[in-house]
C-alpha cells in the first residue's frame, strides 16, 4: 500500500504538467488560427478594394467614350484605357475596404504604371491579429487589379463628299439657290471588341456593354 501511494504521488505532478502543455498548445493553435482569419479577411478586403477601384475607373472610360460615341477621332484614348481619374476610383477602393472591416492608409492605392491599366491597393485591417506578442498588431495585406481593353478601333476612311457641277449659265435672270440639306450622320465602323464587329448608328445607337469594353481581373 506505501508503495502505491507513492506511485500516485510521483504521477500526479506529470499529469498536472501533461494538462497544462496540451491547454497551452489549443491555446497557441486558437491563436494562430484566429490570425489566420484575420489574414485572410485581410486579403478578401484587399482583393475587394482593388477591384473597385478598377471597375470605377472602366465604368469612367465608358461614361467619357459615350460622350465623344459621334466623333472617332476622340475614341482612342478611352479604348485604349487612358480616360480615367485615379481619385474617384481610390474612393471606391477606400469604400469596399470599408464593408470588409479594413482601411488603406494613405498611398495605399495607386495606379499602375509602365503601360499596365490598373491599381495596387494595400489594406490594413481594423481587426488586431490576436497573436500573443503582437495584439496590437493588424495584418497588412496588398492586390492588383488590372483593367485589359478588349477593343480595337481602325477608323475607316472618310468618304469625299459629293461634287454639284456648277450651274449653267442662261439669259435669264438668276434662280434662287436650292437650299442643301444637311447630311446625315453615316453609321460609324471599325470598332471590333474581342472579335465581334460593332456599328455605330448614331439614329439607334446599339453600343457594347462596359464588360465587352473591357475586362478586369486579380493578378499576383
Amino acid at each position: 500500500m506505501i508503495l502505491r501511494t507513492r506511485d500516485s504521488g510521483q504521477a500526479f505532478p506529470v499529469y498536472i504538467t501533461v494538462i497544462a502543455g496540451l491547454l497551452f498548445l489549443a491555446f497557441v493553435y486558437f491563436a494562430v488560427a484566429q490570425a489566420g482569419v484575420t489574414r485572410n479577411g485581410g486579403q478578401s478586403a484587399a482583393d475587394a478594394a482593388a477591384l473597385a477601384a478598377a471597375q470605377d475607373a472602366r465604368e469612367q472610360l465608358r461614361d467619357g467614350w459615350l460622350d465623344v460615341i459621334l466623333d472617332p477621332a476622340e475614341w482612342d484614348a478611352f479604348l485604349d484605357g487612358d480616360g480615367y481619374l485615379t481619385d474617384p476610383a481610390c474612393r471606391q477602393a477606400e469604400l469596399f475596404a470599408a464593408r470588409n472591416d479594413a482601411e488603406i492608409p494613405a498611398g495605399g492605392c495607386v495606379a499602375l504604371r509602365a503601360g499596365e491599366k490598373g491599381f495596387r491597393v494595400q489594406i490594413r485591417t481594423l481587426d488586431e491579429v490576436g497573436v500573443p506578442g503582437m495584439e496590437k498588431q493588424h495584418a497588412i495585406a496588398t492586390a492588383t487589379a488590372v483593367l485589359e481593353p478588349r477593343c480595337s478601333f481602325d477608323a475607316p476612311d472618310p468618304t469625299p463628299p459629293p461634287t454639284t457641277p456648277p450651274p449653267t449659265p442662261t439669259d435669264s435672270a438668276t434662280p434662287e439657290p436650292t437650299p442643301t440639306p444637311s447630311p446625315q450622320p453615316e453609321p460609324i465602323t471599325g470598332l471590333v471588341c474581342d472579335g465581334v464587329e460593332w456599328t455605330i448608328d448614331p439614329e439607334d445607337p446599339r453600343l457594347p456593354d462596359v464588360t465587352d469594353l473591357f475586362s478586369v481581373r486579380l493578378v499576383d
